[in-house]
C-alpha cells in the first residue's frame, strides 16, 4: 500500500494557492516560511514530481501541482466535513455510568433532569461495577459516573451509603467455630476486603463461598442461601433478602460523582446537584417514616 498523503502538507499547498505565495501562506497558517517550503518539498518527494516553479519574481504551480491542488481540496473538504459530523454527534450524546447499587432507584430521576436541562442531547447509560466505571471516566469513555468510593476515590462526594449484611431468610448461621460463608464480588473489590476484615476483627472465621462480577449475581447467590454479603443500602432491602443484625457494623461507603476531564461544568454541576438532592430526599423520607 502506498504511503498516505499528509493532510497538513496538503493544507499548506492549498494555502499557497489561495494566498498567492509562500510568504502569505506562512502568515495565514502561523508557521515559518521555511516550514511551508519543507511541506512542499515533502509532497514533491512523496509524489516524485515538481509541484511549484518560478514565475518571474514569484512562483506558480506546475501541472502536477495544479492536479494535486484539485485532489487536496477534495480530500480536505471530505475530512473536515467528517470531523464536523462527528463533533455534532459527540456534542449531542451524554454518556453516564452508574454503579449497580444505585441504578434502579437513581437513574430515572437523573435521566428526567438531564433531558430537561439539556433538551438537545441524548442521554445514554452504562451500568457496571464502580471500578470499571472509574476507569472509563479516566479514559474519557464516559462523561459522568456515579461510583462507590474505592481505596483511591475520584470525583465529588455525593452521599454516604450505609453498609449492611444480607442473607436469605432461610439462611442458617454456621455453628460456633465454623467459617461464615461470604458471597462477594470478584477482585478488585473494596467491599470484599471490608467484609472479610470486619468478620475477622469480630473474631469470626470467614470464607468466600461464591463470587460474581455483577450485583445481580451476588444477590442471586445470597438469595439462594449460599451465604451472607456486605452491600451498600440505598434505602430498600433487595427482594428475598433480610438484614443480619448479629454481624458487626461496618459503617458507610462514599458515593461519588466522577466527571471526565474537560466536561461542560454546567453538566457536571447539574448531575451532582441532582444526585445529592435524590439522596437527601430519600434520607428525609426514611426519617419521617
Amino acid at each position: 500500500m502506498a504511503d498516505p498523503l499528509d493532510l497538513v502538507h496538503l493544507r499548506t499547498l492549498v494555502a499557497i494557492a489561495d494566498c498567492g505565495g509562500f510568504h502569505r501562506a506562512a502568515a495565514a497558517l502561523r508557521m515559518s516560511q521555511s516550514t511551508v517550503s519543507q511541506h512542499v518539498r515533502l509532497l514533491e518527494r512523496r509524489l516524485k514530481e515538481p509541484l511549484v516553479e518560478k514565475a518571474g519574481r514569484g512562483m506558480r504551480l506546475t501541472v502536477h501541482g495544479e492536479a494535486l491542488l484539485v485532489e487536496a481540496r477534495r480530500i480536505l473538504a471530505v475530512h473536515d466535513e467528517s470531523l464536523r459530523r462527528l463533533e455534532v454527534v459527540a456534542e449531542k450524546v451524554i454518556l453516564v455510568g452508574c454503579t449497580e447499587h444505585a441504578a434502579d432507584q437513581m437513574l430515572p430521576q437523573l435521566l428526567a433532569v438531564m433531558r430537561h436541562g439539556f433538551p438537545g442531547r441524548t442521554v445514554r447509560f452504562r451500568i457496571d461495577r464502580s471500578t470499571q466505571l472509574a476507569r472509563a471516566v479516566t479514559r474519557g469513555a464516559l462523561d459522568l459516573a456515579v461510583v462507590l468510593a474505592g481505596s483511591e476515590p475520584i470525583g465529588t462526594p455525593v452521599t454516604e451509603l450505609p453498609l449492611h449484611w444480607y442473607s436469605a431468610a432461610q439462611f442458617t448461621p454456621p455453628p460456633a467455630g465454623q467459617a461464615w460463608p461470604v458471597v462477594a464480588f470478584e477482585e478488585p473489590c473494596g467491599l470484599r476486603q471490608r467484609a472479610l476484615q470486619a468478620l475477622e476483627t469480630d473474631g469470626r472465621v470467614a470464607a468466600i463461598i461464591a463470587e460474581s462480577t455483577s450485583l445481580d449475581g451476588v444477590v442471586a447467590a445470597v438469595r439462594g442461601g449460599l451465604g451472607v454479603a456486605l452491600l451498600p443500602s440505598t434505602g430498600r432491602t433487595p427482594a428475598g433478602l433480610v438484614v443480619r443484625r448479629e454481624l458487626p457494623e461496618v459503617g458507610t461507603i462514599g458515593l461519588h460523582l466522577a466527571a471526565r476531564r474537560g466536561i461542560d461544568p454546567e453538566l457536571e454541576r447539574m448531575a451532582c446537584e441532582v444526585s445529592r438532592e435524590f439522596f437527601a430526599t430519600r434520607a428525609h423520607l426514611r426519617s419521617v417514616a
